[in-house]
């Protein structure tokens, strides 16, 4: 079991926005599970994965996100299951903060600690991951976040 009080919201690597990963106090090396609070006027990296399927859920707010060139609204409690291969970047063009759930299998296991091989980032990160998508094209002052 994991209660709140036992994870630990942290910034980000790349952009410095809190995240809470649930699955690194269970040790699993199938199954990694992250809380996002997307800030208003922010986006994640563009980006996608090698073998990992993510399933994107709104838990608070209204969602949106680009996969692949379409744009798509997720409404509170609404999902998006993301397959590898398929470029994908959550962003809020909102004022309000969003929360959001996602869920991958299997693990990268270029990712899991002792790893005897480095990913190629070039196949996780095919274009600039810091491209914004057109809905936040003039944000000054923005955040954005990471995966």
């Amino acid at each position: 079991m994991i209660t709140p009080d036992d994870v630990d919201w942290r910034p980000s690597n790349l952009m410095k926005i809190p995240n809470a990963d649930y699955f690194e106090r269970t040790g699993s090396d199938n199954l990694g599970a992250r809380l996002w609070r997307f800030p208003p006027k922010s986006a994640n990296t563009l980006h996608k994965h090698i073998r990992a399927e993510e399933l994107y859920f709104v838990l608070e707010g209204v969602g949106r996100m680009r996969v692949g060139e379409e744009t798509l609204t997720v409404p509170k409690y609404g999902g998006v299951l993301v397959g590898p291969d398929q470029l994908r970047q959550v962003f809020n063009d909102t004022k309000a903060e969003v929360l959001w759930l996602v869920v991958a299998a299997p693990e990268e296991t270029e990712f899991l600690p002792g790893a005897k091989n480095r990913p190629d980032m070039s196949l996780i990160y095919p274009v600039d991951p810091k491209q914004l998508p057109k809905e936040l094209a003039g944000v000054t002052g923005r955040r954005k976040v990471d995966r």
